[in-house]
């Protein structure tokens, strides 16, 4: 809806004639999908909230400047990416390194599912929203420098007009589309060589079955029955601890050495985060099943190849119950 209709409900002709409240009610339908934005540029679904919040208060407070050469849509995402930006450049000295972003958070399908329509029917739009969401498309957005992300981000994602994108950040179409060239080749040198490596898509009957037998195989802590399931190139991460694990073997000696063969009495709940499937596995302590973690799974021709664990701080976030009783239901 473009900000011409939202305005003439409200029956002005201008922001500078709207209220607070009326202002926020206009702001508050683009809430989901600023957050999506933002998470996609800053990688923290935390980070992501203030910087929504953020772009709302710039946006009242700068609402004389919006003067109807675009969507009210357009202007808040220009104030949104703006704001990311401006995080980025006085939060972490250090970027993303070596695959690992520590601090990654995952984000609840039941969030995403919020999200507008808009052209839900094309299949390729269905897939751009679907594969930019995944997990290993976050990490990779976050090892770019932040100009090129967003670049990378407005056109790919939004599908901006490089001259649109060249007059929120100041710059030339040529600056802009050779920014976009460079965020492209440094999305493929961390994400998965094939496409299809690295976009499960709809969870189909085999893909269900796999994550079945993983979540058997994990709450029954048999470590053979685990390494049968992994691609031998397997990853493994649990941000925000450091550590990047590649290859079945470095996987599984470090589940081992960890102590998974003792943790004993443990249950699980199917989920979904990011488009992808998830377990979150709750361990016995005293009376009740309390959080532990949440495996992320990314699977590819029937095998998985690579498993991305959150602590239990994020099950609020995910809507999973805080526990589960001791005779089993929930």
């Amino acid at each position: 809806m473009g900000a011409d209709t939202q305005l003439e409900e409200l029956g002005v002709s201008s922001l500078s004639e709207v209220d607070e409240p009326a202002f926020s009610g206009l702001a508050e339908r683009h809430r989901r999908e600023l957050h999506v934005h933002c998470y996609r540029m800053l990688g923290s679904f935390e980070d992501a909230e203030d910087t929504v919040q953020e772009t709302f208060l710039r946006a009242w407070r700068r609402r004389e400047t919006f003067v109807g050469r675009s969507t009210f849509r357009a202007w808040l995402y220009r104030i949104a990416t703006n704001a990311c930006l401006d995080l980025l450049a006085k939060r972490r000295p250090e970027p993303a390194t070596g695959g690992e972003v520590l601090w990654l958070q995952p984000y609840p399908d039941r969030l995403l599912d919020e999200l507008p329509a808009g052209d839900a029917d094309e299949p390729e739009t269905v897939a751009v929203a679907r594969e930019t969401i995944e997990l290993a498309y976050l990490v990779a957005v976050q090892h770019l420098a932040p100009r090129p992300r967003a670049v990378l981000i407005l056109r790919d994602v939004l599908g901006w007009p490089a001259k649109d994108v060249a007059e929120l950040l100041g710059d030339s179409v040529n600056s802009v589309n050779s920014a976009l060239q460079r965020a492209r080749a440094g999305m493929r040198e961390h994400l998965p060589a094939e496409r299809q490596d690295w976009t499960g898509g709809e969870e189909d009957a085999g893909t269900r079955e796999l994550v079945r037998r993983y979540t058997e195989a994990s709450v029954a802590t048999d470590i053979d029955g685990l390494a049968a399931l992994l691609r031998d190139d397997v990853r493994f991460s649990m941000p925000p601890t450091p550590g990047l694990h590649v290859g079945r073997d470095t996987v599984v000696n470090g589940w081992v050495e960890s102590g998974m063969e003792d943790m004993k009495h443990m249950r699980a709940v199917l989920t979904a985060v990011n488009r992808q499937p998830a377990v979150a596995f709750y361990l016995w302590q005293e009376s009740a099943y309390l959080p532990l973690t949440i495996d992320v799974l990314r699977v590819t021709d029937g095998a998985i190849t690579e498993i991305i664990t959150f602590h239990d701080d994020q099950f609020p976030r995910l809507g999973l119950p805080e526990s589960l009783p001791a005779d089993g239901t929930e």
